[in-house]
Formats: structure tokens, sequence, C-alpha cells
């Protein structure tokens, strides 16, 4: 394996050797970058395309694109979404380097802007189950307390389900929340909530793009087995400075941006914070056994850039948020304090090879934590666990000839995963428990794809991935009798392996155009997921754990089979798509029967395991076109799972299984200062597992559950509505400022959170009564928000 990386860097060498000469038929390079002419930001995305020719090229995440082709005079077009296109005429003798610097469609709304390109991607692109969001479109919906959430948006796309009421965790056609690959700046990110869930880590102004894959996901990409979430931060203004700030009910938000060397070198730095904890402070009275309790969450996003020449780039990026929750009861002299959260840092290096070959070497460590302190009187407790990451990974964009983007390379990643690690202390005396062991481990892949335009009816996107994963020392195996007491061990130094898995992930999607405004789409993708996040609840809560395929745990797999029909409408303004899919995976992981956690076990001798699958029909109308946009979602599916020791061996509905989820998405620009928008969800009701029959044993009540997940909750809807006023600009001012008007759940829904069970009466006298109940979460909730902008 570490032959195979040598080759891979070295690789880039061999070709950059190699120039060829003048022929008859000679073929030259365009090539260059795209960029907003207004700040200098890289536009991923974009296409340049040649007047008169079916085939274009589309730029990469860093804005660099290139197309070759014979010798000529063209007319050259840059077009992207939002921007005013860009025709340059080029005499084409020679290899050239050209620049785009788009305008944006300032004379038009955001609303507008966010959907005024020509859109055939829905049609002409072989991807499939692949949405980029605007971070200006996301900010344009309703926000659950005015804080504007990406999560909430993607779960607004057929196929994304929430968690539950206000949660921000997305399943995603049948898969589990740990079976998506959610990347900020290309490191993955744990744990994706705030306030247990009910806010997504995402400060939206630090964000310049979202895209969502959820089928036929690309080579590139890996360790998941349902989808891959990929947010890019801004790199930061390079022409001029500016300040953004919100005042919202719950959190307040400042960014600075600017030139460090214009047009050479810039930042962003943009924070986030709650004041929960302020609040609370005036509501509670000093004299309370309670003062000093409180919650609040932070958020601190800064990227940094530097243009060393053409051929060369850098970025450093990084992320750092916490939760922080006290408790505090002086009755019982009772002190809690539980800190959480995720810190990142990204270091990329963009390399142009030659005017065919583009490369980008990225280092990454990623910190996950979460840690539970209680102290009572002279007692201290101490809970703590966590994932640690370091990468290195290497990637290459190759352009041999038109039609043809290849797209190579390699990962490696060192896993350091802490569980539930618990000690204390009782004056003087130390409290070690033998605790479950930390575990290490080394996670490679490489991969290689090509995006290959055979004609003009077939497009194909074929890959080939081989990852392998290995669980290392030190470690130790314990031999343990029929009641679990251990006996003896096999112990492993550090860096010895302990257990190998690897495989092929070949991944296939294919476009068949019947004609310029339809198409007819097919994929099949083998993922192998070898990290695991063990929750016994139904979102992803700070206290839920990552453990690794180890002797024991078996990587989980997949195979997804999907096709569709793709059709725009009126010159594009509509854009439909009807897509089927069948979705098997192996190796799924639940907690055995009858579970309690326990800090001093290994969490992995309490699995059990499985298998599941997932199939359905997703539909998808979008207008993006006009004063008025948005979209309409459906999907109609099932979600099953079958595990031996668990329901008696027969198969019974995932929690996240729901047979229908609707969302309708509607912006509307009234006027040049009024912009109004609504979103309108509904979706079956949860699977749950309930009690069904009661009995009193020996005085005390005792309940009989039914099968797993055999009864259903009602069903969930709700109405979110906002409006956006943005005041007309005072000339003598060097700011502009919009409130934002949202209000959540309009119609005050009662939506199930969870079910419970009250008793009343006595069993001895006949008087028991024992009635369900629904507990809901959120009434209706208006919510104003002040955003500035120098």
């Amino acid at each position: 394996m570490k032959q195979i990386f040598l080759v891979l860097f070295l690789f880039p060498l061999c070709m950059q050797a190699q120039q060829p000469g003048k022929t008859a038929n000679a073929r030259y390079t365009i090539s260059g970058y795209i960029r907003d002419s207004l700040n200098g930001e890289s536009l991923l995305g974009a296409t340049v395309s040649v007047i008169g020719k079916t085939k274009g090229i589309t730029s990469n995440q860093f804005g660099f694109y290139s197309i070759t082709l014979t010798e000529g005079r063209y007319q050259v077009i840059c077009s992207y979404i939002g921007f005013q296109p860009k025709i340059m005429e080029v005499e084409l003798n020679r290899d050239r380097q050209i620049n785009f610097y788009v305008m944006p469609r300032t004379v038009l709304s955001e609303a507008v802007i966010v959907s005024s390109k020509k859109r055939d991607a829905n049609v002409k692109n072989a991807q499939m189950g692949r949405f980029n969001l605007p971070i200006e479109q996301i900010k344009a919906l309703p926000a659950f307390l005015g804080e504007v959430d990406l999560l909430k948006t993607i779960q607004l796309l057929p196929g994304v389900r929430n968690a539950g009421e206000g949660s921000s965790g997305i399943y995603v056609r049948g898969g589990g929340p740990d079976q998506n690959l959610i990347l900020l700046d290309d490191a993955p990110v744990y744990n994706t909530g705030h306030l247990f869930g009910f806010f997504s880590i995402f400060n939206s102004d630090a964000i310049k793009n979202v895209t969502l894959i959820k089928g036929g996901m690309p080579a590139q990409y890996g360790g998941r087995l349902s989808s891959v979430l990929d947010v890019t931060m801004k790199e930061g203004n390079n022409q001029k400075f500016e300040v953004d700030a919100g005042i919202g009910i719950i959190a307040s938000r400042l960014s600075i941006q600017g030139p460090i060397k214009k047009n050479k070198a810039s930042f962003i730095l943009s924070g986030r914070r709650t004041y929960i904890d302020a609040f609370s402070k005036l509501f509670v009275k000093k004299s309370s056994q309670f003062y000093g309790s409180g919650y609040y969450f932070y958020d601190l996003n800064a990227k940094v850039n530097y243009i060393i020449s053409e051929k060369d780039r850098i970025y450093l990026s990084g992320y750092f948020g916490r939760d922080v929750f006290d408790f505090s009861n002086g009755r019982q002299s009772l002190k809690i304090n539980i800190p959480w959260g995720n810190s990142t840092g990204t270091f990329r290096w963009n390399h142009v090879f030659n005017k065919k070959l583009f490369g980008n070497t990225t280092a990454v460590y990623n910190d996950y934590n979460f840690t539970f302190k209680a102290l009572q009187n002279d007692f201290e407790l101490q809970l703590s666990s966590g994932i640690r990451d370091i990468s290195l990974k290497q990637d290459f964009d190759l352009y041999p000839f038109t039609g043809h983007k290849l797209r190579f390379g390699g990962i490696y990643t060192y896993h350091r995963f802490t569980p539930s690690v618990v000690s204390g202390k009782q004056d003087t005396t130390v409290f070690k428990p033998n605790n479950a062991q930390r575990k290490f481990a080394h996670e490679t892949a490489l991969y290689l794809q090509d995006d290959w335009e055979v004609n003009e009816k077939i497009k194909i996107n074929a890959g080939i991935r081989y990852s392998w994963f290995q669980q290392i020392g030190p470690y130790k195996i314990y031999t343990t009798d029929e009641f679990g007491n251990r006996l003896d061990s096999n112990v492993y130094a550090s860096g010895r392996a302990v257990k190998t898995y690897g495989g092929l992930e070949p991944r296939l999607t294919v476009r068949y155009a019947l004609n310029d405004e339809t198409s007819i789409k097919g994929s099949v993708t083998r993922n192998l997921q070898y990290i695991h996040l063990v929750s016994n609840a139904g979102t992803t809560l700070p206290t839920d754990i990552w453990v690794p395929s180890t002797y024991k745990v078996k990587p989980q797999v997949s195979w997804l089979y999907a096709a569709g029909l793709f059709k725009n409408f009126r010159d594009n303004m509509y854009e439909t798509s009807l897509e089927v899919y069948y979705k098997d995976m192996r190796n799924q992981i639940e907690y055995e029967e009858g579970f309690t956690p326990s800090t001093l076990e290994d969490t992995e001798n309490f699995f059990t395991f499985g298998k599941g699958w997932s199939y359905g029909t997703e539909l998808f109308v979008n207008k993006t076109k006009g004063r008025l946009t948005g979209w309409i979602g459906y999907t109609l599916s099932w979600t099953w799972r079958k595990f031996p020791q668990l329901n008696f061996g027969e198969r019974y509905p995932a929690k996240f299984d729901r047979r229908h989820d609707m969302s309708i998405v509607a912006m509307y620009e009234l006027s040049k200062k009024w912009k109004l928008s609504g979103t309108f969800v509904y979706g079956s009701g949860n699977a749950a597992t309930l009690p069904q029959r009661f009995y009193i044993v020996g005085g005390v009540l005792t309940q009989e559950y039914s099968r797993i997940n055999e009864y259903r909750l009602p069903s969930y809807h709700r109405l979110d509505l906002s409006a956006i006023l943005t005041p007309k600009k005072n000339a003598k001012r060097k700011w502009k400022s919009e409130w934002v008007f949202s209000v959540y759940n309009a119609y005050s829904r009662k939506n199930p959170y969870f079910v419970y069970f009250d008793q009343t009466g006595s069993p001895y006298n006949g008087t028991l009564e024992i009635q369900a109940k629904q507990v809901s979460l959120f009434p209706i909730i208006p919510a104003i928000t002040w955003n500035v902008k120098f």
C-alpha cells in the first residue's frame, strides 16, 4: 500500500515531463479559473463550453477548468448559476490560459438569482440524486427560532427524512444517521447538532455552497453507505472588507472578511453564540437552588487563502464549536458540567502541473469529544468519549481530451476512538476501573473515476474504489466464561495488526438522452463503511459513541440500485424527476435485547448484527424561474431490518421508516422590499415499540411490550412562514440591513415527540387507569432577526 501511494504522488511529475509536439491536426488546451468578479471567490460547478459544440466541461471545487480543442477560432462561453454568462472570442493556435471573472446578476432579486441560469444539468448530467443548494436559497426559507439551518433545508428534499421534531439529523434512503458522510472543507463532521440536535453546527454566514449526493456516489467519496453532504466554506473577499452581523432571539452572529493582499490573499472569520445562559440568569434568582444552571453553544469558522502564483494556491481553514450545559442544585450540593463539540483543521495546496492536470493535496485534523463531569460534596465523577482523526489526501483532475474528465487519488486516515471511559475521586481515593479500551485503526482508499461523454445521447460516470481498514494495537482480546468473567487475554502491542478488512467499491451511472429535454438514468454503487455510530436514540446525540470495525464488528456493506426519468419543461423553467431505488444493507448493528448502558464493559460485547433493505419512489418538481420559485418533493418508501436475535428473527420496520413523506417549498418576490417564503411538510408517523399489555405481579405494575416498531405514532405535518424586509438603502450610510420575520408551526400542530403511559388510581381498589399520552414540543413560535452588512 505504501508503494501505491508513492506512485500516486510521483505520477504528476511524469505527466509534467510529457510535452507532445505539434501534429497535422494540432490540438490545444484552454485552461484557467472561474471566479466571482466582485469578491474573487472560486466558482465550483461553472460550465465552460464552445458555442456550436455539445461537449463542455465543468470547473472543479477550486474553480479550475480545462478543455482541449483542435486548432481554430471559437466562441467560448462561461456560465454559472446566478451570474451573467461571459463569451470570449478565442484564436486557438497555442495553449491558452484564460481566467473568467463573471458578474452576479445583481439587477435581479435574490430569489431569481438563485435559479436564473440555463438549467439543463438535470437532464444532461449523468449524476443521479445530486442537489446543489446555494446558501442564498437556504437563507430565504423559514428558519426555526430565526436560525438559518442548512440541514433542515436538506430535510425538505425527496429521499431525506428528519430524525424527529426540530431535529437537524438526517436519514437518507433508509440509512441511519451515521451512514451520511458530512464534510466541512474536506473534514468529516461527527456530531452535526447543537442543543441536542435542534440546530446544526453550520453557520450560514461562513458557508458558500452545499452539495447533497444521495444516489450514484462518485468514487472520490467513500466510508459511508447512504449519502454525501459536502459543505464548502467561503474563501473571503479579496477585493474589499465586509462585515456581516445578525441578532436573533436566541443567538447573534458576526462575520468579517477581506483582503490580506488584494487579488492575492484573503480571510474570513465568522462567529456565533447563543445567550440562553444569560437569559436564564435574569429569571433565576440567586437564592434559587438552581442558580448557576444554564446552556449555551458557540461556533467559530476561520479561513485564509493565498495565491502564490497562477499554478499554486494554499488554503487553511478551521472550525471550532462547543455546547456547554451546566446544572446546579444547591440543596443537594450537586454540580454537573457537560461540554461537547467538534474541532477541525484543513490545509490544502492546489498545484497546476500542466494545462490538463490539476492536483490538490489535503491534510486534515479532526477531533470530537464529549465529557460529563459531576461533583457532589467531595465525590467527583467524569465520563468521556470521542474520536480523533489525522488524514492525508491527494486528488488529481486530468482532462486528457474533450469528452473525458478523469479524477483519481487516494486518502489515508489514522483513527483514535475513545469509548465511554469513566473515572472518579472520593477525597484522596482515585477511582479508575478497568474501562473499555481505546481503539486505533488505519483507513486507506484509492480511487479512479471517468466522466465520459460518449456522444450526444450517452454519458457515463464510471469509477472504482478500493478501501482498506485495519484495527491495530495496543489492544487486548479477553477470553470470558459463560457469566462474562475474564479468564485470559491476548495482548496486541502498539501498531500490531488486530483485524484487517478491505474490498472493491464499483460505481457506475449511465445517462441516455431521449431529446434535449428528456433523459433516463441508471446507477449501481457498492459502499463499505468501517466506522459506526451506536445509539439508543432516534437522533444524533452527544452521548452516542463512534466505534470502529474490529475482530467482532464487521464493516457495513451496501448495494444501491437506482433508475429515473428526468424531464424539463418550458425552456427549463420546470425541472422534474421520478426515481426508483432499492438498497441492500448488510452487517447492520443494533444493541441486543435488554441492553443497559454500562461504562465498565466494551459496548461491542452487546452488539447484535443483521441486515436491512429499503426501496421506494421519489418525485421532484422544481420551478426555477420567475417571481415564484420553489419545489415539491414526495417519497413513497419502505425500510426494513432483520436480526436473528431481535423480534424473534422476523423482519420489522426501521424506526425511521415512513410510508409517505412530502414537502412543499415556495419563495415569492412580492416587491423589491419584500420577499415571502413558506414550507409545508407531511410525513407518516414514526414506527414505535409500545406497551400493549399490563399485568400486576406481586402488587407491581408490569408491562409487556409489542414487537419491535409494531405501532405508528400519529402523522407529522407543519407549516412554516417567513417574510424578509429589505429597506431601501440610505445613500449616506455605508451599511444595509434586512429584517427577517418567521413563524414556526404556523397553525400550532401538536406533533408527537414521544408517547408515554400515565397511571392513576390503585390496582387494590379497582380504580387503576392507564392512559396513553402524547408529548409535543413546539407550538407556534414566532421569531425576528435583524441582519446588517457593512
